[in-house]
């Protein structure tokens, strides 16, 4: 969850590095560090953003070569200057980053403690460094990549790395357990980084590094081995990236204008895959696994966040027009409770960025049981998106702020793709497809109507900026967007928010409803349109305030509710994507009102890539 760059090459290493390490503060902003080697390692450390860095360290002119920086998510010990990243040893010798948790990291210390090795810091980062130097040695003229080799052997955990030592001023180690890293590929340079929009300015040249490999790279070389120590033959892959996608582009904040996306996002997600005479499905992604989908009996959806409420909605699109068992599961729940595999299984993973820990480990987990694995990732050649079986990627470019906007309606948007696909091989009439990627087809259009009440949605918001609880109600299609409602507000936000069945209501969460808790109730003009109004009706009995997102034209619920939140009329299933636009707009402008960083909520990171 924490963002890696490191630098080795012919030019100046610190505006190499900071540069780099700004375009990934998405990814961890407690603090940030970097230490560069020239014929000493300066060493420099700072509590907060990347900017407090960048202040304290002023005009010094650093004039190394060879360099790693990081910003932190903290995992273990609070956030000080002490436990920031590089982490080094009681010589000065070995500088580090990671990514990832050392989950025995508390043995290795204690027995390192018994022979002398001083802490100064509350992590378990640390623990490595000092650990590689009761490898490193000098005497013996073990070599560093040998020193962390060992050093690995004695760790569990996940872990990305970039290390550098005093002693060989020529290279740099990187290597990689459960936790993204790459090797940008240069002319006389070579970068590692945690996420490859660090790396565009200087090459799109990358090499993906492979859980349990190691990398040493020099100015000219980059030497990747397995875990038996044997060289890894690895090609470069050319980056598919537009740099002016991670640049706000005169938006006051990356989540307005990722909202603002997601007309082209979805656009861009079903471009080229539904044939505009036969309104057939194509997913190339799948193409080779399709007797396998004839063939399925049940299918599993895993994500975690706002992805697996994507697979809650995926979930109802499947069992009605693909006629198919389907069970959504928490990534981080699935593997502790025993799942049972039954044959015919598939199952999909959700990740916008490919990398989530936990919905890897469950990929793993049917992988050992034979089970046909499917991603719908946006991230091209991330960790999922290369171990599942196939898949479908999102083509939405980048997400960088950290609250999900475009990758959830761009998920959905494929899941409805998926069920038309699988519809067609299990009865699902020609008649109907055609009805629904029709409508498919204009959902950029109706979501540029939601984003034209954006100042109505605006002035709502700053409404109810006194209020500390909201209560979102949903059902059938629009549980999963209550769900994702409340989850937005409360990220970004701050305040408490609860995402319920609206029909659950009464069996308990009714007794919250007063004047000081209003309620958000999604209500377009759909299956379950009347049994949601009684719920409304509820609602407004016992007092609460009520903002309901409705159908436009629909003057029985807007002359009940407090305000309306209007969206076009569409088909049942489209309504949640409309819905969820609608809320975003409510959410990011009630987080900002009350002053909150809506594109680095606190205590949150964009990639969690540790469980």
């Amino acid at each position: 969850m924490c963002g890696i760059v490191g630098y080795i090459g012919k030019s100046k290493a610190l505006p190499i590095l900071l540069a780099g390490i700004k375009k990934l503060e998405y990814r961890g902003y407690d603090s940030a560090g970097l230490a560069v080697l020239n014929s000493h390692a300066s060493l420099e450390k700072a509590v907060g953003r990347v900017e407090n860095l960048v202040r304290k360290l002023g005009d010094r002119k650093i004039l190394g070569t060879l360099g790693i920086v990081h910003s932190r998510w903290a995992t273990h010990g609070g956030v000080t200057e002490p436990n920031a990243h590089p982490h080094t040893d009681c010589k000065k010798e070995v500088f580090l980053v990671h990514n990832g948790i050392i989950e025995n990291y508390k043995e290795l210390k204690n027995e390192l403690e018994k022979k002398g090795h001083i802490f100064t810091s509350e992590t378990d980062t640390e623990v490595l460094a000092h650990l590689i130097e009761f490898f490193y040695n000098a005497k013996k003229k073990v070599p560093l990549e040998v020193a962390v080799r060992k050093a690995l052997q004695r760790v569990r955990g996940t872990y990305g790395l970039a290390i550098f030592s005093s002693r060989e001023p020529g290279r740099i180690i990187a290597a990689r357990n459960f936790s993204p890293l790459l090797v940008g590929v240069g002319k006389g340079e070579n970068l590692i980084a945690s996420d490859a929009s660090a790396v565009l300015s200087h090459t799109r040249k990358v090499m993906y590094l492979k859980d349990g490999e190691m990398a040493v790279l020099t100015p000219k070389s980059v030497k990747i081995f397995d875990t038996k120590q044997k060289r890894v033959a690895r090609a470069t892959e050319e980056l598919d990236f537009n740099i002016k996608a991670i640049k706000k582009n005169g938006y006051p904040h990356f989540m307005l204008k990722e909202i603002y996306e997601q007309p082209e996002a979805i656009a861009n997600s079903i471009r080229g895959r539904i044939n505009p005479k036969t309104h057939e499905v194509v997913l190339g992604g799948l193409a080779n696994v399709q007797e396998e989908l004839k063939k399925a009996k049940r299918i599993l959806i895993v994500a975690c966040g706002t992805a697996y409420l994507a697979g809650r909605v995926g979930e109802y699109l499947l069992e009605e027009f693909a006629s198919i068992p389907v069970k959504v599961d928490l990534a981080s729940e699935f593997r502790y409770r025993k799942p049972v595999f039954l044959p015919g299984d598939i199952m999909f993973v959700i990740s916008q960025s490919g990398e989530t820990a936990d919905t890897f480990a469950a990929l793993e987990e049917a992988k050992r049981h034979g089970v046909l694995t499917l991603g719908i990732v946006n991230v091209v050649g991330s960790t999922i998106a290369r171990d599942t079986n196939a898949g479908v990627y999102q083509h939405i470019g980048p997400e960088i702020a950290v609250a999900s906007t475009k990758a959830f309606t761009s998920q959905v948007s494929i899941f409805m793709l998926i069920a038309v696909l699988l519809g067609r091989m299990r009865g699902l009439s020609p008649k109907n497809a055609k009805l629904l990627t029709q409508e498919l087809r204009k959902l950029p259009k109706l979501i540029q109507e939601v984003l034209a009440e954006d100042a109505s949605i605006k002035k709502i918001a700053k409404k109810y900026l006194k209020f500390e609880n909201f209560l979102y109600l949903g059902r059938k299609y629009n549980l999963p967007t209550a769900l994702e409602g409340a989850l937005k507000l409360k990220e970004i936000s701050y305040v408490h928010a609860e995402g319920i069945s609206a029909g659950e209501m009464k069996h308990g969460s009714i007794a919250l409803i007063s004047k000081n808790f209003p309620s958000v109730v999604i209500v377009p003009h759909d299956s379950v349109y009347e049994k949601v109004i009684s719920n409304l009706e509820e609602i407004k009995a016992r007092g609460g305030p009520v903002i309901a997102v409705i159908s436009e034209g629909d003057k029985q619920v807007a002359a009940i509710a407090d305000d309306v939140i209007i969206i076009p009329r569409t088909l049942e299933p489209f309504t949640p994507i409309l819905a969820t636009v609608a809320l975003q707009l409510f959410a990011y402008h009630f987080a900002v009102a009350r002053g909150c960083d809506v594109d680095k909520p606190r205590n949150l990171a964009k990639s969690v890539t540790v469980e």
